[in-house]
């Protein structure tokens, strides 16, 4: 498959039908980064939609075989611009999205800034009331010294200083204003034991969208919660895409 010229992102496209792109936790070079074991997640995801949906996976941002991009550089404005610029290298003009936790604080970024998507899953992660200054927190102190499992997916720590950037670049963004004008179906789960700590900082993401639910409801959203589950749902591919299937084949 090939490598975007205009945005240096990897990827690959399986199976035919609506085009979905679908990001973390699917990579283009699943295998490639995390090895066999991770064979299985990957495969989950894409027998289950394959049949009905032409889905995109991308190596981003700048891990697998993408290229790099300088860690200041990824602005929210870099991103959303890389991964509409991958899905129309794609052959993709409108299509569904799907991310979890940072892709799906993304996929609010890409639904409020293009008219593009058709429908919008997020997952692992609140519309409303999202912990942006937290997840920056976090991420400055763990600058200096990221756990194993950033420095599987980064080629080195230096690349850390990415997600401090692109943090710092949505600070202003109006939340709330831009969530209640989002226009396509829309759905949004996590686990129910989802809440986190990252270097000390509590980051509540099931708290939240729990506490929202009434709110998202009354604005269009799909809510729903995986009970006896933690963040890492996402990698469970029998639970997760089954009701995410159903959402999607409901309204596209």
């Amino acid at each position: 498959m090939p490598l975007d010229d205009n945005t240096g992102v990897y990827y690959e496209v399986h199976g035919s039908g609506q085009p979905l792109l679908v990001t973390l936790p699917l990579m283009a070079s699943q295998v490639e980064i995390f090895g066999q074991a991770a064979k299985p997640i990957l495969d989950g995801y894409l027998s289950r939609l394959r049949e009905r949906y032409c889905v995109l996976i991308v190596d981003y941002p700048s891990i697998g075989r993408s290229r790099d991009i300088a860690p200041q550089d990824l602005t929210v404005e870099r991103v959303c611009a890389d991964l509409l610029g991958v899905a129309t290298a794609a052959g993709f003009n409108r299509f569904a999205y799907w991310g979890y936790s940072w892709s799906g604080a993304v996929g609010l970024q890409l639904a409020t800034r293009s008219d593009r998507l058709t429908a919008l899953v997020i997952g692992g992660w609140p519309p409303l009331g999202g912990p942006y200054e937290g997840i920056l927190q976090a991420t400055l102190a763990k600058q200096s010294n990221p756990e194993p499992s950033s420095m599987t997916i980064l080629r080195n720590k230096a690349q850390y200083t990415q997600w401090e950037h692109y943090y710092l670049s949505m600070l202003d963004w109006p939340e709330a204003a831009s969530v209640a004008a989002i226009a396509c179906p829309k759905m949004v789960y996590f686990g129910a034991e989802g809440d986190l700590v990252e270097a000390g900082t509590p980051i509540l993401i099931a708290s939240i969208i729990r506490e929202s639910r009434a709110t998202l409801e009354r604005q269009g959203w799909l809510v729903h919660e995986f009970e006896n589950q933690g963040h890492g749902v996402c990698v469970l591919p029998d639970l997760v895409v089954p009701p995410v299937r159903g959402f999607l084949d409901a309204v596209l």
